[in-house]
């Protein structure tokens, strides 16, 4: 079976930053989103891969015997637009996505171009449900 390229790093956050984000708005922006997905999620912030920054974890197991370990929640500040990981398929999250404000959906990713085009409350609704959706179907670390 493959192994999981997205695990957690020993590299700093902020180093990572610094040194792969180009645009001082998308600096500033990637700080705020630090500072509250650590608030929401109650985790400091860990590089997931290259370029993955993530909160607190929790281990999945697919039918087909895959299984690994991802971040409650993250964000990547991709060259351009960012990446939103907090996402659930759930009926509350569906309907939280439609006030969220200008933003694309992939698969399971949200993304957006700048933190202005998003509605910070929805956007916290919605991680607390991606954190609750997961706490009831995952070996969670936000188990307490």
């Amino acid at each position: 079976m493959a192994k999981n390229k997205t695990t957690e790093t020993e590299v700093d956050v902020f180093d990572f930053i610094e040194s792969y984000v180009d645009n001082d708005q998308k600096k500033a922006d990637s700080h705020k989103l630090i500072e509250l997905m650590s608030e929401w999620s109650g985790f400091e912030p860990k590089m997931w891969g290259p370029t993955i920054i993530g909160f607190g974890s929790y281990h999945y197991k697919y039918e087909s015997g895959h299984e690994g370990n991802a971040p409650l929640l993250g964000f990547s500040p991709r060259k351009t637009q960012f990446s939103l990981y907090i996402y659930s398929k759930t009926e509350k999250s569906d309907t939280l996505l439609m006030d969220l404000g200008k933003f694309k959906m992939g698969k399971a990713c949200i993304y957006f171009k700048k933190l202005t085009d998003i509605n910070i409350p929805i956007l916290e609704k919605l991680s607390m449900e991606t954190i609750t959706y997961l706490n009831e179907h995952h070996e969670c670390a936000c188990r307490n």
